[in-house]
């Protein structure tokens, strides 16, 4: 099986393979990143720099604290201490130089956040302490009823110009899949400047504690059936747009990997998986990987990418409202 084309390009670079290591407190850890890179990741998203951690003194989240203050005085509590989570912004460019001098495979740089602010001047000097791309990760919950969809979907597309325009280096933009017209949405973002887009990020949901009467943060791991939504919508965006397409949540195993590449997507990314079974797992994607495209008589992932998209297979109703009547008529009761 050494033979097989195991490349793929995404965000400009060839990549040895399509497993990256999707962005997690994991890669706070040199050594990690070395486990990575030995365990066959071809690429690796850095934690966070967290916008927070740019404008923590500024008049935007001042507002903010005052607000939530007035509303409960214990709201600021559940604002993390950002100072501390890897050292502030000069840290995580320290971070960047000593990562890309650990390892020889490309190490991408991630932002956090939804504003504007300062992050053009820190996507600039992520890029001067060498990292190879920028992953900007927009995380924003739609919670004001006054603010119009149209006028979140214009800053979203404001911000990434923005970025773009202040780097040399690729840029991928990270959504949700929470937009009216997610598609619509992925071609402004592709006009805006991103090279990629990652689809899909994820909205931490709390939970209740119904003793204590408390609102409970919760971190659940990904699932392999997370990845549905996401290969849905990789295979619908791809041919659509110029930008990359990559897969985020719910990649596990060699066959989530397959899949995402049918689907479309050059790049799948993996957290949980390793926080659940250890970094060296991504050697057992890879062998699962390899083992299916020999079975199949897969010569290389090129050959693959895309072949699964909606514009490729013979029904494209099988992403439409067609294939949701057919699923629902096709359901029976088990059996008692």
């Amino acid at each position: 099986m050494s033979d097989l084309d195991l490349t793929t390009a995404y965000l400009g670079l060839t990549l040895r393979n399509p497993v990256v290591v999707s962005s997690s407190p994991l890669q706070k850890e040199i050594a990690n990143l070395r486990r990575m890179e030995n365990a066959g990741a071809s690429a690796i998203v850095l934690h966070s720099l967290f916008e927070e951690q740019i404008s923590l003194e500024s008049l935007d989240l001042d507002r903010w604290l005052e607000r939530g203050a007035e509303s409960s005085p214990e709201a600021s509590r559940y604002l993390p201490d950002l100072k501390d989570y890897n050292l502030g912004p000069e840290g995580y460019l320290r971070h960047i130089e000593r990562a890309k001098k650990a390892v020889a495979i490309p190490v991408i740089a991630s932002l956090n956040g939804t504003s504007k602010g300062g992050w053009t001047r820190y996507a600039r000097m992520m890029q001067d302490a060498g990292a190879d791309a920028i992953e900007l990760n927009i995380y924003h919950l739609a919670v004001d009823p006054d603010i119009p969809g149209a006028q979140i979907e214009g800053s979203y597309c404001d911000l990434v110009a923005e970025v773009k325009a202040s780097v040399r280096v690729p840029l991928a933009v990270k959504i949700g899949p929470t937009f009216s017209s997610l598609a619509n949405m992925a071609r402004q973002l592709d006009k805006a400047g991103a090279n990629a887009l990652v689809l899909f990020n994820r909205f931490y949901q709390p939970d209740f504690d119904l003793e204590a009467l408390e609102v409970v943060r919760a971190l659940h791991l990904s699932r392999s059936e997370d990845l549905l939504p996401r290969l849905s919508w990789v295979a619908i965006l791809f041919g659509q747009i110029e930008a990359d397409l990559a897969v985020t949540g719910g990649v596990h195993n060699g066959l989530d990997v397959l899949k995402c590449m049918m689907a479309g997507a050059r790049a799948a990314m993996t957290t949980s998986s390793l926080l659940e079974n250890g970094i060296e797992h991504i050697a057992v994607i890879l062998d699962e990987l390899r083992q299916w495209m020999h079975d199949h008589e897969y010569d290389s992932i090129r050959q693959m990418q895309g072949s699964m998209a909606r514009r490729a297979v013979p029904d494209p109703a099988a992403f439409e409202r067609g294939n949701y009547m057919q699923v629902l008529s096709s359901y029976t009761l088990k059996s008692p």
